[in-house]
């Protein structure tokens, strides 16, 4: 068993909130922490996928009263959206009934794979009732040092890391993909054939941290740009997908406004590219991508709660990886690098020269030392050093994440 960092936040949200959507993409977990929470307080586990369950659901009212003092988790939860007026009433009954006992009741853990079907339809029925986390793949600050590197080729789904072989762990993640090709994406409403939606996701792989233009996705794959828009926005939905957008500021210099696209899980990017081992990784032309795109997930997957993020550009070449900004750290400035050797470009000086950020970092991917400055202001430190200066701030009381 591997301690996930979510686990203290999840457990101080379930004593908070009578709901708590657990967000992630499938296989990254989810489950395992749900039980692992849930063994402690003997909890009711349903598995809305698996028919015996939603039988139980038939009247769900009833069912759910019948353990109004336990904790229920209910597992792929959005594809059963008839549940939610269900849980607003149980969840206001419960309130009222806490106020004349003093016990608190109905606490539901909601875990769900695709993140803009499941906020919608809690939003609308849970609004002001509901937490809202996301569990990534496992991540660097969760794993021993020496593992990084495995890591960053395998992914951070538990079932492609722990493999025994890298052979083996390239075989799950094609599994993976062809799952969701055949199964998942279909069952959202994609219409594509697999082989069109395998061309996109391979497309996106050899375009890891570029600029998004869709009109030359829409021409490679002969569709429309709607069409190649909608599946964009699904794989995002499915967290398998990142967007980081341009930073906005009125500095009166003529900025990049389009998004870059990542692959959020290097594993995948990987599996998608059939790089199946390290050497065959160093010596692929996407691997200073693959490190970026590594590093960005992983930091913001470590920032706080409240944080705005973005990457810089203008036409004059001066560029900053990744910003983020949170009142608790000020605006942080990142150069993405994988050599410890590696200095900071004379795109990222003239970039810093024009937001001024309270703080410069060059994260490379070697050991945990002592951070050391490389000019100017940037210190250079490693990937997990930095991750773990980036803590979690307190959940806010929200009806949904931006």
């Amino acid at each position: 068993m591997i301690d996930r960092q979510l686990l203290p936040t999840l457990t101080a949200a379930l004593a908070d909130y009578p709901a708590v959507a657990l967000l992630g993409a499938r296989q990254v977990g989810k489950t395992t922490l749900a039980r692992q929470i849930g063994d402690a307080r003997q909890a009711v586990y349903l598995d809305i996928e698996r028919p015996s369950d939603r039988q139980k659901l038939t009247d769900a009212e009833a069912y759910l009263s019948l353990h109004s003092q336990r904790l229920v988790i209910l597992d792929e939860v959005q594809h059963m959206p008839e549940l939610f007026p269900v849980l607003r009433s149980l969840i206001d009954e419960g309130r009222r009934s806490g106020q004349s006992t003093g016990q608190a009741t109905n606490r539901f853990l909601l875990l769900g794979s695709a993140t803009g079907e499941l906020l919608r339809q809690s939003g609308e029925s849970l609004a002001w009732r509901v937490a809202y986390l996301e569990l990534p793949p496992l991540q660097t600050p969760e794993l021993p040092e020496d593992q990084q590197n495995t890591l960053w080729l395998r992914g951070g789904f538990p079932n492609s890391l722990l493999a025994s072989s890298d052979s083996k762990s390239m075989d799950w993640r094609q599994n993976l993909i062809s799952t969701y090709l055949e199964r998942e994406l279909p069952s959202y409403g994609s219409r594509l054939p697999a082989q069109t939606l395998r061309r996109l996701w391979t497309m996106l792989a050899h375009l890891q941290g570029g600029l998004l233009d869709v009109s030359q996705l829409a021409k490679g794959l002969m569709i429309d740009a709607k069409t190649v828009h909608r599946y964009l926005d699904m794989l995002g939905d499915l967290m398998l997908l990142r967007k980081i957008p341009p930073w906005h500021s009125n500095l009166g210099k003529r900025l990049i406004k389009s998004p870059k696209l990542y692959v959020r899980d290097s594993g995948l990017l990987h599996a998608l590219l059939g790089l199946n081992t390290h050497d065959a990784l160093l010596a692929h032309p996407v691997v200073g991508n693959s490190w970026e795109g590594f590093v960005i997930e992983t930091l913001l997957n470590a920032a706080p709660r409240d944080a705005q993020f973005g990457f810089y550009r203008s036409s004059n070449g001066a560029e900053i990886d990744l910003l983020i900004d949170a009142p608790a750290l000020g605006l942080m400035a990142i150069e993405v690098k994988k050599s410890p050797s590696a200095k900071p470009r004379r795109g990222f000086y003239s970039a810093s020269e024009d937001l001024q950020p309270a703080h410069k970092f060059l994260v490379h991917s070697g050991a945990d030392d002592e951070p050391y400055p490389v000019g100017e202001g940037v210190m250079a430190i490693s990937l997990r050093g930095l991750a773990q200066r980036l803590t979690r701030s307190p959940i806010p009381p929200q009806n949904a994440p931006t």
